[in-house]
Formats: C-alpha cells, sequence, structure tokens
C-alpha cells in the first residue's frame, strides 16, 4: 500500500493551515499553552517552552503559519508579562516559533476552583469512568460552587480573550479549542460572534449517557448545549463520538441527531462531530532515541534487562491500571518457574497528581505489589522488578528501545502515545501487548496483543505468549504497527482536523 511520505504531509499541512489563515484569523485555545514565563531569583521574566500533550501535539502547527494561542496564566511570570505587555499580544521569543501568545489571567481562588476541584478530578475522573459510584463523586455545595465560581469564570475568561482578539482582525476567525478544561467556551463565541468557525478537540474519552447522569442536569446540559455550538466536536475515537451523539440525544430534547451522517443540529446550527486519532511525531521520537544522552541512559539501562524483558512507560495513576499489570506479572512468575531469572520487568513511571489522595493510595499499591513479587521470587543474582520513578522521557524513550514486550494495560485512555512510540524505537522486534480499553487499540489491533483491562489471566496469558512468540511473527507484528503509526502520524492528525476546517468555510 502506498502512503504519503514525511515529506509530502508536512507539505499537506502548510498548503492547508496557509490556505486557511489567508482567509480567517487562527485563534487556538488551551488550559495550557506552548510559551511560560518564569521568574528567576533576581526577577527577570525568563520565556520557556510550555509542557503537556496539547502543546506537543500542535508544535509542528506553531512552526508553520502565524496564528494567536490563548492559555491560562499558569505562574506570576505569566500574569507580570501579560500585565507589561500593551494589548496582552506576546510575541513568542521562543526558536521557531511563529506565533503570539494571550494569557488568560483569573485570581487564585477562582482557577483554583476551576481546576483543582472542578476539572481535576471531577470531569477527569468521570471521562475515565473512575469513580466508585455507590461512593463517589458527592456534589455537594462545594463542587456546585465550583462550577459556578471556578469553571463557568474561567471558561467566560477564556471565552473574553478570544473575543477580543478576534476584535483585531476584520473578518471572523476560526477558532481551535481543546479538551475539557474549555467545554463551555464554544457558546459564549459563538453568542458573541455568530460568523466564527469554531472546533473543540476532546484529548480524553467520553464516557456513555448513564455515566453523565453522575452531575446534576443543569451541568451535563450546559455542557452539551456548548458543544453542539461547535462546527466541528472532535473526538479520539469512533467510540467516543457515538457517546457523545448518545448524549446529546439523551440531555437535548430539542436536538436532531443524526447517528449515520455523525451530527448534532440544534437552534439551526450543524455540528459535525468526528474522530481523529491523535498520534505522534514519529521524527522527533527517533530523533531523541538516537541522541546521545538517550544511548547514554540505554547503556546504564542494559545491565538491569535480561535475557528477555518487559517494558512499561506511565504516570503513576489508577486508571493507567499499573497495579493489575505487576498482578499478572506476578502470575507469570507463578505458573512457569522456567522464566524465573530469565525475564526482567522495567517500569518507568511519572508521579502524577501527588497532592491528590486517590492518586497517593495509589502508588502506595504499586510498591506493595512490586514488593511482594520481588519477595517472593528475587534472588540475590536476579530482581524481577526495577522501578524509575521519575519523570525523565529521554530515560523513558531508551528503556522503550529494549523492550521484547510492551505492556501497555489502562483501564481506559484517550489514546495512549506510549502504544505508538514503542514500536517506533524499540530495536528488538518487541510485542505490544495492549488493553482493547486505548484508544490506539483500534489502530494498533493488528499488530498487537490484546487484552481486556481487568483480565489478569488474559493478560498473563498474553505476556506468556509474547514472551514465546517465534521470531517470524513478532518481526511481522513490528512492521503492520510501525507502517500504521508512520501513515498516520500526528502531522496526518493535524492535517485531518484543518482539512474538515476549510471545508466548512
Amino acid at each position: 500500500m502506498l502512503t504519503e511520505s514525511e515529506g509530502g504531509k508536512q507539505a499537506r499541512l502548510r498548503a492547508i493551515s496557509s490556505w486557511l489563515v489567508a482567509r480567517r484569523p487562527l485563534i487556538v485555545a488551551s488550559n495550557r499553552g506552548p510559551l511560560e514565563h518564569h521568574l528567576t531569583p533576581d526577577g527577570r521574566l525568563e520565556p520557556r517552552r510550555g509542557a503537556g500533550g496539547v502543546v506537543t501535539a500542535l508544535s509542528s502547527l506553531t512552526r508553520t503559519v502565524e496564528f494567536t494561542w490563548v492559555a491560562g496564566a499558569m505562574g506570576e511570570g505569566d500574569r507580570r508579562v501579560s500585565q507589561e505587555t500593551p494589548g496582552g499580544l506576546i510575541r513568542s521569543p521562543l526558536p521557531g516559533h511563529r506565533i503570539s501568545v494571550r494569557y488568560v489571567v483569573t485570581s487564585r481562588r477562582v482557577y483554583h476552583k476551576y481546576y483543582n476541584i472542578f476539572c481535576n478530578p471531577l470531569l477527569w475522573f468521570l471521562q475515565h469512568y473512575m469513580w466508585n459510584s455507590p461512593y463517589n463523586p458527592n456534589i455537594d455545595a462545594s463542587v456546585l460552587d465550583a462550577w459556578n465560581d471556578g469553571y463557568v469564570q474561567v471558561n467566560r475568561a477564556f471565552a473574553d480573550v478570544v473575543l477580543e482578539e478576534a476584535k483585531r482582525h476584520s473578518s471572523p476567525p476560526v477558532v481551535m479549542l481543546h479538551d475539557y478544561h474549555l467545554y463551555l467556551v464554544p457558546k459564549y463565541v459563538r453568542d458573541a460572534a455568530p460568523e466564527a468557525l469554531v472546533s473543540l478537540f476532546v484529548h480524553i474519552p467520553w464516557p456513555t449517557p448513564r455515566y453523565w447522569q453522575l452531575l446534576p442536569a443543569a451541568i451535563r446540559r450546559a455542557i452539551c448545549e456548548s458543544l453542539a455550538a461547535a462546527d466541528v466536536v472532535g473526538f479520539q475515537t469512533l467510540q467516543d463520538s457515538r457517546n457523545f451523539l448518545d448524549t446529546c440525544e439523551e440531555f437535548l430534547p430539542d436536538a436532531q441527531i443524526d447517528q449515520v451522517a455523525r451530527e448534532v443540529s440544534l437552534g439551526g446550527r450543524r455540528t459535525r462531530v468526528k474522530a481523529y486519532p491523535i498520534s505522534i511525531d514519529v521524527e522527533e521520537v527517533r530523533r531523541i532515541a538516537s541522541s546521545t544522552r538517550a544511548l547514554e541512559y540505554g547503556g546504564r539501562l542494559k545491565p538491569v534487562c535480561g535475557p528477555k524483558t518487559i517494558v512499561r512507560v506511565d504516570r503513576a495513576e489508577p486508571s493507567k491500571n499499573v497495579v493489575r499489570g505487576f498482578k499478572a506479572f506476578g502470575m507469570l512468575l507463578a505458573r512457569h518457574p522456567e522464566l524465573h531469572g530469565q525475564v526482567n520487568f522495567l517500569a518507568f513511571l511519572v508521579p502524577s497528581r501527588t497532592h491528590v489522595r486517590q492518586y497517593q493510595r495509589y502508588m502506595e499499591e504499586i510498591d506493595l505489589v512490586v514488593r511482594e513479587i520481588n519477595t517472593s521470587y528475587g534472588k540475590p543474582c536476579w530482581q524481577p522488578v526495577t522501578i524509575f520513578y521519575e519523570n525523565n522521557y529521554t530515560q523513558a524513550i531508551a528503556g522503550l528501545k529494549l523492550y521484547d514486550v510492551l505492556l501497555v494495560n489502562p483501564v481506559i485512555d484517550g489514546m495512549n502515545l506510549v502504544s505508538k512510540e514503542g514500536p517506533v524505537v524499540n530495536a528488538r522486534d518487541g510485542v505490544l501487548v495492549l488493553s482493547e480499553t486505548t484508544g490506539s487499540y483500534r489502530q494498533l489491533a493488528e499488530g498487537a496483543l490484546g487484552v481486556a483491562p481487568a483480565d489478569l489471566e488474559g493478560t498473563m496469558q498474553a505476556l506468556y505468549q509474547a514472551l514465546t512468540m517465534d521470531d517470524a511473527e513478532r518481526h511481522r507484528r513490528a512492521e503492520l504497527l510501525v507502517r500504521r503509526i508512520e501513515r498516520e502520524d500526528i502531522t496526518y492528525w493535524l492535517c485531518e482536523q484543518l482539512q474538515d476546517l476549510a471545508a466548512a468555510l
């Protein structure tokens, strides 16, 4: 099958984005932005590249065309530069950037309610099916206050800055919004700028209507009405898009839902509902994997690898299902003593939301199950599990080069980019064991071994199958994965969205 070359995709991205911005100004908005200003000890402002998945996903666009990115002020440096810059429009000084940035400045109290009470954990947990519904969540006065005086207020502030930026231009803007932090912005923008072209991409799963019913009717209706004010709403998977259509059908009685065309019509406006599986910058990931620093890490990691090596790379949080993965490995060692001393499990775990008690408890559970495995099966010359607790992306990429088996078994994931990073850098025809509830499963199923996330026995058997698979089958599967990931990379993801927006003009 002929596939578009990387150069061809980059040319397509330049052509589509240039065509679009020649006709309409482009405004991107997300909670975290591509630029952060940090205060140095001597009081100077130091610009740095922003962090986060959205920033990484859109990095090629920041180098391709000029546009304005609206983002939340993350710290005192962002607040200060916003106040000191006339008009609040900051030209990014970072190498390669062709963009400007506007910060959304809200009070720390309001932002705390918005982010730490409503967005995280409430929406994040809800959309990952992580609530223990007989007990949690409990929507009390503090949560309703966080909605009204946190989430609503910050979303209004984002919309105000977007609209302020739009007024600088003579034609209505294209507004690309990102993720669950900004669900109310589409309607605020639409009400004030009816001719704007608005999209919102949801980076996390979208659950079924039954699960959304944990939230009060007024909240879930406000979210659905706002998203139905956008021209395009994008999701990671077809299943997420179907769940959204079902949710609108359930909670918006005045809307017309077309499940075949995947459209929502409300108030005379039509919203297209699309699936855009996010991906990775293959060339950039490979560049990091071949860097001097990664090669140094690889040299340090090889002594803790075994004749066969299982690797996982994850944030240390409940949705990633780390404990069940280790339990399945413990069952493997119990069932197959011939593997003792022959298989090492390396886990690269990034501490996540350490201020949230549920996450603290989960870290404790991880430590407990690893201690049990190492105590039960370890020997002076062999420790079955080695954990690296740190946020060290280059070291993790170095580890991905070394796996014979990559275990990716989250309870649910919007996409899971580790499942795409691993195959494109791995040097051992490693086998991917992949949860069927990851967003990436539909794309990668042909080359992976699928598992149900709660199925310990099935996960154990998949690990054994992967470890004992013959070389020809390993190579066949590895090639399938690489071809699919190369074909549908991050540039392809961006082009698909921009093409749909261009078609809507």
